[in-house]
C-alpha cells in the first residue's frame, strides 16, 4: 500500500516523449527542406549547371543587368516613400483619437488580401493612356503605365503595410507621454519626432524597411500588370526570369534567380542579426 503522504512527481503541462519531440522536429526540419532549402539549392545547381563562366556570361547580358539595376532602383524609391508613409500613418493612427480608426487600419492592411494582379490591374485602369487621367499624362509626355512610375506605384501597393504594421503595435505600447512632457517643455513638434519618437521606434522602423524592401525586390504580379515587361526597359529582375524561362534559356534564367535568392538571403541575415542584437526593442512586433 502506498503511503498518501508521498510527494508525486511534478510533470510539467507542456512536457511532451521525446519520441513526439523530435518527431516535431523531424516533421518541421522536412516542410523547410521540401519547401525551402531544396528550391533554393535547385537554383543555385540550375545557375551552375554550365559553369561559372556561362552563368557570369548571362548576368552580363544588356537585358540581365538593367533588370538588376531597374529592381535596384524601384526598391531604393518605394522603400523610403513607404517609410514615410508608414511613419505618418502610424503617427496618426497612434497619436490622435477619431472616428473610424478601426477603418483605417483595415485600409492599411488591404494590400494582404487583394491580389496584386487585381492591384496592378486598378493601377492600368487608373493611369492607362485610355483613360482621363492617364491620357493627358501620356499626352505631356509623362505615362505612368509601361514605364518606371506605374512600377514603383503597384510595389509600393503591395508592401505599403508592412512598415505601418510594424510600427503602430509599438508607438501604441509606448503611449504619449513622453511626446506630451516634451511638448510641455516647449519642444516644437519636429523636434519632439526627431528627438522622442524617432529613437523609441527606430528598431522597429528598420524591421519593416527590411520586410518592405524583400518584398519590393520580389514583387511579380502587380508589377507583371504595369510594366508590360519590356525588356531592357520595364522588366525587373522577376518578370524576367520569367521571359527567360519561357524562352527555354534555363541557365540565364536561374542565374538572374540566384542573384534575387542572394539579395533576400542578404535582407533575411540583416533582419535575423536585428532581432538577436535588439530583441527587447523588436520583442513588440515580433511575429515573423
Amino acid at each position: 500500500m502506498s503511503d498518501a503522504s508521498s510527494p508525486v512527481p511534478f510533470h510539467s503541462a507542456t512536457e511532451e516523449a521525446p519520441v513526439a519531440r523530435w518527431l516535431l522536429i523531424g516533421l518541421a526540419f522536412a516542410g523547410l527542406s521540401i519547401l525551402v532549402f531544396a528550391p533554393l539549392i535547385a537554383v543555385f545547381v540550375e545557375a551552375l549547371a554550365d559553369g561559372v563562366a556561362a552563368s557570369l556570361k548571362s548576368l552580363a547580358s544588356p537585358d540581365a543587368g538593367h533588370a538588376i539595376r531597374l529592381t535596384l532602383t524601384i526598391a531604393a524609391i518605394s522603400v523610403p516613400l513607404n517609410a514615410v508613409f508608414g511613419i505618418a500613418a502610424a503617427w496618426f493612427i497612434t497619436k490622435f483619437d477619431f472616428r473610424g480608426k478601426a477603418f483605417l487600419i483595415t485600409l492599411i492592411d488591404l494590400p494582404f488580401s487583394v491580389s496584386p494582379v487585381v492591384a496592378g490591374l486598378c493601377i492600368v485602369l487608373m493611369f492607362g493612356a485610355n483613360s482621363l487621367v492617364g491620357g493627358w499624362l501620356v499626352g505631356h509626355g509623362y505615362p505612368i503605365v509601361f514605364a518606371m512610375p506605374g512600377i514603383i506605384l503597384a510595389t509600393m501597393f503591395v508592401t505599403f503595410p508592412f512598415v505601418a504594421r510594424e510600427l503602430i503595435p509599438v508607438m501604441i505600447e509606448q503611449g504619449r507621454a513622453e511626446e506630451e512632457a516634451a511638448l510641455t517643455l516647449g519642444a516644437s513638434g519636429w523636434r519632439t519626432f526627431w528627438t522622442v519618437t524617432l529613437p523609441n521606434i527606430r528598431w522597429a522602423l528598420l524591421y519593416g524597411v527590411l520586410l518592405c524592401n524583400a518584398r519590393a525586390m520580389g514583387e511579380f504580379g502587380a508589377v507583371s500588370v504595369v510594366s508590360g515587361k519590356i525588356r531592357g526597359h520595364t522588366a525587373t529582375m522577376p518578370t524576367t526570369i520569367e521571359m527567360l524561362y519561357q524562352e527555354y534559356l534555363s541557365v540565364a534564367a536561374f542565374s538572374v534567380a540566384a542573384v534575387l535568392a542572394l539579395l533576400a538571403l542578404l535582407t533575411l541575415l540583416l533582419k535575423t542579426a536585428l532581432e538577436i542584437r535588439h530583441a527587447d526593442q523588436l520583442a513588440a512586433t515580433h511575429r515573423h
